[in-house]
């Protein structure tokens, strides 16, 4: 007779082929492990991953335009998460740990080395979850064992594919707005040491509004009372911006001259930005920051957590004259994690989910239904900057009603 089988735990890998960074794409791949990857630890939660969700650093990895590629490490920074039951956990889990397992979703703080220096990580070795060397952590698996200290409960109002789609989005433009862009008002109330946001009156522009980021730089901002303006791929992105993020107008930035119809935008009494928050980089400053007919103040602050046309922003010397400071601002700390979820969850907060896919574990990625080829409809999409706000998969069990098909929109 047989030994029975070891139970395997599978993950959504890449499998390197050879090709020069920006014209390869490493192909994904169908993993299995003995155990959880990387092995639970008593200082370890073990949670079953049920909604992922893609950012543009993941498509980065599968290009070779990202730093330390893992073939191994599974993708994925972000997902919602059931805990794994008591029994299943390592036995010597501390209080503090089990508590978590009454919650029936959590959420990950999806970079680890930087628990709460305001200025940058404390530790030469923070990294962000899924696909590189650095971290072990990647989500797209069937089981993770996640630092019990990472978790934060999810706040109840949020679906699960809303919820999947807001960790690495909501701490970037959490600390790109809160803590860089220099427009927000924190006040800490002194009794009970609960903390309020305000940004009433102030003027934003928000570029890239299609983005998952920019999306939640735009509903963060305006529950906190900022006036907000974008930029867009299309007449569609703008309008979906005013019409579902509450953007107050917005423009086309594929337009000659966008910065004087945005321009024209401004009310008169106050005809000038305070910040813009900008993933692009390219020519904002020179756009925006120079000349007598600038958009953005004298003094004001232009933050940058990305630059997707092209990797340099030239600071030009009109910008310099006229005080302008640019901010570089990558991800944030576990503190800034835990305040942007728990004011998502005060505020009401809803990410923008573009589209559900459903896949489940097993298979190829030629067979329909699978999570490979959930996902590479998801990157399809992304490539081809077809998405409004996030693109999410939903982990279906073998045995869930397989003829609904493998798509749903929201």
């Amino acid at each position: 007779m047989a030994p029975p089988k070891e139970p395997t735990h599978q993950a959504v890998t890449m499998r390197h082929v050879p090709g020069p960074p920006g014209k390869v794409y490493y192909p994904l791949a169908l993993t299995s492990h003995p155990t959880p990857h990387p092995p639970p630890s008593p200082s370890h939660l073990l949670l079953h991953p049920t909604h992922l969700s893609l950012n543009h650093r993941d498509l980065f990895l599968r290009q070779s335009l990202y730093p330390s590629p893992s073939f191994t490490t599974p993708l994925l920074s972000d997902a919602t998460c059931v805990p794994l039951p008591p029994s299943s956990q390592h036995p010597s889990l501390p209080p503090s740990a089990l508590a978590l397992l009454s919650h029936p979703r959590l959420l990950i703080n999806p970079a680890t080395g930087w628990l709460s220096s305001p200025s940058a990580p404390e530790s030469s070795s923070f990294e962000i979850y899924g696909g590189t060397k650095g971290a072990p952590l990647g989500l797209a698996a069937q089981t993770v064992a996640v630092p019990a200290a990472q978790c934060e409960i999810c706040p109840p109002h949020l679906s699960s594919p809303e919820a999947a789609a807001l960790p690495l989005v909501g701490l970037t433009a959490w600390r790109a707005l809160v803590s860089k862009s220099g427009i927000v008002d924190v006040r800490k109330d002194t009794s009970s040491g609960a903390h309020t946001y305000h940004g009433r009156g102030r003027h934003l522009l928000v570029t890239g509004c299609g983005g998952g980021v920019a999306g939640m730089v735009v509903l963060l901002a305006v529950a906190m009372g900022c006036e907000v303006w974008v930029t867009g791929g299309s007449e569609r992105k703008v309008s979906e911006a005013v019409a579902r993020l509450g953007a107050r107008a917005g423009v086309v930035y594929r337009e000659e001259k966008w910065e004087r119809r945005l321009k024209a935008m401004l009310p008169e009494e106050r005809p000038f930005l305070d910040a813009i928050i900008d993933g692009a980089g390219g020519d904002v400053v020179k756009r925006t920051a120079v000349g007598g007919g600038a958009l953005l103040k004298q003094g004001g602050v232009v933050v940058s957590y990305g630059m997707t046309v092209g990797p340099s922003m030239p600071l030009l010397m009109g910008a310099v004259l006229r005080n302008v400071e640019v901010r570089g601002s990558t991800m944030g700390s576990r503190r800034e994690f835990g305040e942007m979820v728990r004011f998502v969850g005060e505020m009401g907060i809803r990410p923008v989910v573009s589209r559900v896919e459903r896949g489940r574990w097993g298979g190829v990625k030629e067979e329909e239904g699978t999570i490979l080829q959930a996902l590479e409809t998801l990157f399809d999409d992304m490539k081809h900057a077809t998405q409004f706000g996030k693109l999410v998969l939903e982990v279906v069990d073998d045995g869930d009603d397989k003829e609904k098909g493998t798509m749903s929109k929201l």
